[in-house]
């Protein structure tokens, strides 16, 4: 998969995708709302199976305490805990849809650096040019074909553009 100026490039396919608000950034911060440039890996897929099917054999459900840590100071900084959890997270199992499908990539994880940045997931976009906090957004139907057409260790690539 690689990111373009008009989308991501995967299989003979484009799709339109939007990124982080802040651009792209070789120095990617938490919070900045940048995308890192570089190459991702995939190392897993999950979903709520309350609203779609599973997309994948290899995809886990989204659990209503699941929680992604944001928080630098947090021991599981950048990993999925579950709730009850007393540092900064955001919640996987939202009242919106954007997180419905997450593919995630390996984006400062396993071994992350506090401060580097957190969570780079593909994941559903609010609307078409609807810039995210860092990740990169697409179509439900777009990001339900990726997910049946990828695999653990596929590359995503951000080239500087």
């Amino acid at each position: 998969m690689v990111l373009t100026p008009k989308g991501l490039r995967f299989r003979g396919r484009r799709f339109p995708c939007t990124i982080g608000k802040g651009g792209l950034s070789r120095a990617k911060r938490e919070g900045d709302g940048t995308t890192p440039v570089g190459t991702h890996r995939i190392v897993g897929i999950l979903y709520r199976p309350d609203r779609l099917p599973r997309p994948t054999d290899w995809a886990v459900p989204i659990g209503p305490s699941d929680l992604w840590s944001d928080d630098v100071e947090d021991p599981d900084y950048n990993l999925m805990v579950r709730a009850p959890h007393a540092f900064s997270h955001e919640r996987l199992r939202r009242a919106d849809p954007l997180y419905d499908l997450v593919i995630l990539t390996d984006w400062n994880w396993p071994q992350a650096v506090p401060g580097r940045g957190s969570a780079i997931f593909l994941h559903q976009w609010r609307r078409a040019g609807y810039p995210t906090q860092g990740c990169v957004a697409f179509r439900r139907e777009h990001l339900m074909w990726i997910a049946r057409h990828i695999g653990h260790g596929t590359r995503l690539i951000i080239p500087r553009v």
